[in-house]
């Protein structure tokens, strides 16, 4: 009745190097939780906190879980001096006493704690470190689709990007100055941020894919998709031809299969060992392809009633295998995978292969497979 124990991996640049930040100044990195460990993200704080160098840290903090050793070297780092700031979202459904315990203790340590926005609940995951170096200050990010929280980190599928990409940054702290009441930010580099400008930006890429009719491909994964005007977006895509695949864990409004309204499009919806919980939305842009991961999914409450962040995956390797050994591994998913009807109905994809045909885990294969197939680790 339990599943098989088994330890996250530490990618090997965060094995093989005395400084993380020399780590991250390589090269980005990405991490996918489960399968990979949270702890380089851990141990970024933590080096924040003592290093002589890092003059300051913001962070937005939505679950953090009890015990958190983020908030423990938060407070650590303004004992030694760190200009911190904490944005504790105290609207995290099921989550608030905890929260607001936390913000106490982070205000008692002397954390510059911030409580959000009137109207809008913060739901982006967002940490910056700023540090003094040779040639200048630099500015190292951390941006994910999950909580800075170690008990789930265990058990929701979620990706973490660490990198010191000047744009990004730019874009993370022009944010934090919104959300800390000192700009109102509309346009950014890099980012889609919601409410200012991701529901435009979103739909500015469907209608790319849209008007390359059948050389328009679309793949996309979340938890959610109930947006009326996006679902409209959709259907017109596949109307036009192009091949849309989703991968939906929760809610889905769309109706995949409606003749001569969304033939072109599949949905299914994997539930397994994990909580699939990352989002990722794929456009091919006639060759030239556009990536975005982030904490948003497509609900009218986190495009127009929250603070989230896509950001974009640029570089060809790692989007590439972010497209080959997650997306398409997903769709390929026969054991824990159900497919949408277009009556709304689910059928389990492991009832529509012939009886003797073995079964494909999508899951099963991040935690095994990978290695043995001697697929690229993301981070390396």
């Amino acid at each position: 009745m339990k599943d098989p124990y088994f330890t996250s991996t530490v990618p090997l640049p965060f094995r093989s190097s005395d400084s993380i930040f020399q780590t991250i100044q390589g090269q980005n990195h990405l991490l996918h939780r489960p399968y990979d460990s949270f702890s380089p993200v851990i141990d970024l704080v933590r080096a924040a906190a003592v290093d002589p160098n890092v003059l300051g840290i913001k962070v937005t903090l939505y679950r953090v879980g009890p015990e958190p050793p983020i908030v423990k070297a938060l407070m650590e780092a303004r004992e030694n001096g760190k200009q911190v700031t904490a944005l504790v979202e105290l609207k995290a459904r099921f989550d608030e006493e905890s929260n607001i315990g936390w913000a106490r203790a982070l205000e008692k340590a002397g954390v510059h704690v911030v409580y959000g926005l009137i109207g809008l609940k913060v739901h982006c995951k967002m940490l910056l470190v700023v540090r003094r170096e040779r040639d200048g200050l630099r500015r190292y990010l951390h941006l994910s689709t999950g909580n800075f929280n170690t008990i789930t980190a265990r058990i929701y599928t979620d990706l973490d990007f660490l990198t010191v990409d000047e744009a990004m940054a730019a874009d993370a702290t022009e944010l934090f100055n919104v959300l800390t009441g000192y700009s109102k930010q509309a346009e950014y580099r890099k980012f889609m941020v919601a409410p200012s400008n991701l529901r435009a930006c979103m739909l500015q890429n469907i209608e790319r894919e849209t008007k390359l009719g059948e050389k328009g491909r679309i793949i996309l994964k979340c938890n959610s998709l109930v947006d009326k005007e996006l679902v409209r977006a959709f259907y017109r895509a596949s109307q036009a031809g192009v091949q849309i695949d989703m991968i939906v864990r929760g809610i889905c409004s769309l109706r995949p299969g409606l003749e001569g309204i969304s033939e072109n499009i599949r949905v299914i919806s994997i539930v397994g060992r994990f909580l699939e919980h990352a989002r990722i939305y794929y456009f091919h842009n006639d060759g030239d392809p556009a990536m975005y991961v982030g904490s948003a999914d497509l609900m009218p409450r986190n495009i127009d009633r929250r603070i989230e962040v896509l950001f974009p995956i640029e570089e060809e390797q790692m989007r590439q295998d972010i497209l080959e050994n997650i997306l398409q591994k997903q769709l390929e998913d026969t054991s824990k995978g159900h497919l949408l009807q277009p009556d709304g109905t689910y059928i389990p994809l492991n009832t529509m292969q012939e009886q003797d045909a073995p079964l494909f885990s999508s899951q099963a294969w991040f935690l095994n497979g990978r290695l043995t197939a001697g697929q690229p680790a993301f981070a390396d």
